[in-house]
């Protein structure tokens, strides 16, 4: 079987079966990894950059090596093949688990419950929960939809399709390593500086194929496209600007402003500020947003994955 049709095939089924079964409560493959990189950190760790290179290199290299020699091993059948495929895109997408959270916390906040909506919140977002009312928690909750939907979903199928398997763990490796070690900590800030580089390439391609399918997929896509190119360029992160301000504009709605982490304040642009302010609805808005953009990048990299074989066959 072409190479093409095998990520066509065992993509749409790992996104089906991510759909169905989200992510497993226990042995999850990501949770695993991170435990791996946990053990090659206490190794190497350093308060360095050059060691904090050498680990990135080590799990991200391991990650795309294990995918390398497992799909050279299945080549021979194809359906082993699909099912290696299946298999690896349902451990690497997010989108059932991120859309069951954002939903939790919707349910809570429409019930007037918003003690139970910041009790919620860390599981789906870094935010301080004490520090947000109702809005404030419906902004957080759009936001990490929106960008959630390029790290967990539109970026693994834009690797997976240009690199197959390898190319779905390793675009995983990173961003779970981006997680673990490349926040800007006293213990970090140098030895996860390779780690936070790395993802920022990572996610490049995925994060623009997010917001340009935000802006044909939602409601106002000359309000995505403006928003994206007036206020994405002043947001401090290269990925999740563009992201972020082409959902605002696409629902309609201002994000971005004044945000706490761990007890550190932010002051961020605000994202479509010619949209209204987020309200409790607006999160199942997003989430079918973000349900139409994980189908439509499925769709992107199936076709532009055999436009690359017949140019090449």
């Amino acid at each position: 079987m072409r190479a093409d049709r095998v990520f066509a095939y065992g993509s749409a089924a790992g996104l089906i079966g991510d759909l169905l079964l989200g992510d497993p409560r226990r042995g999850h493959p990501v949770a695993a990894f991170g435990r791996a990189a946990g053990a090659v950190e206490r190794v190497l760790w350093r308060d360095h950059r050059g060691w904090g290179t050498l680990h990135t290199a080590v799990c991200v290299g391991g990650a795309v090596g294990l995918g390398a020699v497992a799909e050279n091993v299945v080549r021979p059948s194809r359906t082993a093949s699909v099912a290696l495929t299946a298999a690896a895109t349902w451990a690497v997408v997010g989108g059932t688990s991120l859309v069951r959270e954002a939903r939790v916390i919707g349910r809570a906040l429409e019930a007037g419950d918003v003690e139970a909506a910041r009790d919620r919140l860390p599981h789906l977002c870094g935010r301080d929960p004490q520090a947000l009312d109702a809005d404030g928690i419906a902004r957080a909750v759009v936001e990490s939809v929106a960008e959630n939907t390029s790290d967990a979903v539109v970026g693994a199928l834009m690797w997976g399709a240009a690199a197959g398997v390898p190319g779905l763990l390793g675009f995983r490796a990173v961003n779970t390593l981006d997680a673990m070690v490349g926040h800007k900590s006293v213990e970090y800030r140098r030895f996860g500086w390779a780690s936070a580089r790395l993802d920022d390439l990572a996610g490049w391609p995925g994060a623009r194929l997010t917001a340009v399918l935000a802006a044909l997929a939602g409601d106002s896509p000359r309000g995505a496209v403006r928003a994206w190119r007036e206020d994405a360029p002043q947001h401090p992160s290269p990925n999740a600007g563009p992201v972020e301000a082409s959902f605002a504009g696409a629902l309609g709605v201002r994000l971005g402003g004044t945000l706490s982490y761990a007890g550190r304040v932010e002051h961020r642009p605000v994202l479509n500020q010619r949209g209204r302010a987020v309200a409790t609805y607006d999160i199942e808005r997003a989430v079918r947003l973000s349900r139409r953009v994980g189908l439509l990048a499925l769709s992107v990299g199936v076709a532009a994955r055999a436009f690359v074989k017949g140019r090449t066959a």
